[in-house]
């Protein structure tokens, strides 16, 4: 298990620039908060921790699941995906810590369209998938460009969720 782990952090290396253009990018409303929230000015220095993409589900990724489970990539027994709105919120953990104070928390959810291609340059973002051998990729990407074919549009609507923490750290002293 953890071996599988660390060779699914290697993969993100292999896929950054790909990363960057496949992933969307974050609602201009996530940032108007984290600078209104963190009172940000120019010149501020800021510390991101523990970024990452929320995920969910909607119709497709339930019809798709049988062929993720036919090539023997299903997910583990007992993982759930949130759906955004739903995301973890650790404003109980920063309280904690007492290292922070102004704790605000705020999720943010937003709907990408995509067509097949887009879809798949999507996955191949995602570590299990660029880990993944390479003809159950071809596979299951085959299932994916037919079951999108068969769409009316030809689309894809997938809904992405965040989770902005603002926190300023309580010792203001010794921020440089």
């Amino acid at each position: 298990m953890a071996d599988d782990r660390h060779r699914l952090r290697r993969t993100f290396d292999s896929a950054a620039d790909l990363y960057q253009r496949a992933r969307p990018e974050y609602p201009k409303e996530l940032y108007d908060a984290l600078v209104r929230t963190a009172r940000i000015s120019a010149g501020d220095q800021l510390l991101e921790v523990g970024s990452a993409s929320g995920k969910a589900t909607d119709q497709f990724f339930v019809e798709v699941k049988e062929v993720y489970d036919g090539i023997g990539e299903s997910l583990p027994e007992g993982v759930t995906r949130p759906r955004p709105g739903e995301l973890t919120d650790d404003r109980a953990e920063i309280d904690q810590s007492r290292l922070f104070e102004e704790v605000v928390v705020r999720q943010f959810d937003w709907e990408v369209s995509y067509d097949a291609e887009e879809y798949l340059r999507l996955l191949d973002t995602f570590s299990g998938h660029i880990a993944m051998e390479a003809g159950k990729r071809r596979h299951l990407y085959a299932e994916i460009r037919r079951r999108l074919s068969q769409r009316p549009d030809g689309r894809l609507r997938r809904h992405w969720g965040a989770v902005l923490h603002v926190a300023r750290r309580a010792d203001r002293s010794s921020v440089l």
